[in-house]
């Protein structure tokens, strides 16, 4: 799958809406501490992927998992795209300058307690990745026509904080993709096929 930029950026928003969000199963009524990722797309000169890491299994939210680089925002961070490449630096070492920002999609509010600003980039290769040993056991690449395809989208359930919860998983590889990075994955699968 080529990238169609011009496609995707008519689909992301100009900026954050506090009016425009996705709610997981259990977040309705939390307190949520405000956060932002950076939805990083590769482009590749044969196809585009997403960068995605797995964060290491001590961390004390979302051990083990699959997620988009970025985390809570800092008193000082002036917006959600500083957070969102500020977080990237950190974690995996992309630096800011290499990252074009296309745009937003809705806030997506977690059933553990997170409003996420996810910010979508656009990253050209070659660069150089220096991942944080302490919070990221792995960077991986999936191509982003397998993630948009809802084909791939499966809509599983767990049991959590006293209720079942239903979450999207995109199994890759020897990854499995799933909660909030699914979710705002399928975000921006659904938001571009209103664009088709």
């Amino acid at each position: 799958m080529r990238l169609d930029l011009q496609r995707l950026k008519a689909s992301l928003l100009l900026q954050p809406l506090a009016s425009d969000f996705v709610e997981e199963d259990g977040a309705l009524g939390l307190a949520l501490t405000p956060a932002a990722v950076l939805f990083p797309i590769v482009r590749h000169p044969a196809r585009a992927t997403v960068l995605l890491t797995e964060r290491t299994a001590h961390l004390r939210d979302h051990a083990g998992q699959v997620s988009f680089p970025g985390g809570r925002v800092e008193a000082d961070d002036p917006s959600p795209v500083h957070t969102a490449l500020r977080e990237t630096e950190e974690e995996i070492g992309l630096p800011r300058e290499r990252v074009e920002i296309l745009g937003f999609l809705p806030e997506y509010r977690t059933g553990t307690g997170f409003r996420v600003t996810p910010v979508v980039a656009l990253i050209e290769p070659p660069f150089d990745l220096r991942p944080d040993p302490l919070e990221v056991a792995e960077v991986f690449e999936v191509p982003l026509a397998f993630l948009l395809d809802p084909a791939n989208h499966q809509q599983r359930e767990m049991f959590y904080r006293g209720a079942m919860r239903r979450y999207y998983a995109m199994p890759y590889g020897g990854h499995l993709i799933w909660g909030a990075t699914a979710g705002m994955i399928r975000s921006l699968s659904e938001r571009l096929a209103l664009q088709a």
